[in-house]
C-alpha cells in the first residue's frame, strides 16, 4: 500500500527542515490533535498512540542530509516505512513531500487507508506550519 502526500512548501531551508525532522522530538508538533500518547525513546527512535489506535514505534532507519528521512515501524506486526523527501526550492523555501509505503493484507489495507492518508495529510500540514 502506498499512500503519498502532494507537496507542501515550507518557507524554511531544506537544510533547516532536516534538521527539524531529524531531531525525532520535534514530531510530536507534527502530530494530529489526538495524541494520547509521545515519548522519544532515544535518538532514533519514538512512540505515539492516536486516540483509538494501539501504540506505534518509529524507528529512524536512514537519513540522506538534507534530502531524505527514513522511519519505520519497529514492530513486524505492521511493517511500513515513512519517508519525508525534501527538495531546496531556494535558500529559505523548500518542499517536502510524504510517502507511506506499507505490505498489509486486502483486509488490512481497507481497513487503514482512510486513517493514515488523513495521518498523513495532518503530518504534511503541520510541517508546513513549522
Amino acid at each position: 500500500m502506498h499512500i503519498e502526500t502532494p507537496q507542501k512548501n515550507i518557507a524554511k531551508g531544506n537544510k533547516e527542515v532536516f534538521e527539524f525532522l531529524t531531531d525525532l522530538k520535534n514530531f510530536e508538533k507534527l502530530m494530529p490533535d489526538n495524541i494520547e500518547k509521545f515519548e522519544v525513546i532515544n535518538e532514533d527512535r519514538f512512540l505515539f498512540a492516536l486516540s483509538g489506535m494501539p501504540q506505534i514505534v518509529l524507528q529512524r532507519q536512514g537519513q540522506t542530509p538534507y534530502s531524505q528521512i527514513v522511519l519505520g515501524a519497529a514492530s513486524d506486526k505492521l511493517p511500513f516505512t515513512l519517508t519525508a523527501d525534501i527538495t531546496s526550492i531556494n535558500d529559505t523555501e523548500s518542499g517536502v513531500t510524504l510517502s507511506f509505503e506499507g505490505k498489509f493484507n486486502a483486509m488490512m489495507a481497507m481497513m487503514i487507508k482512510h486513517p493514515i492518508t488523513n495521518f498523513m495529510g495532518t503530518l504534511s500540514e503541520n510541517l508546513s506550519k513549522i
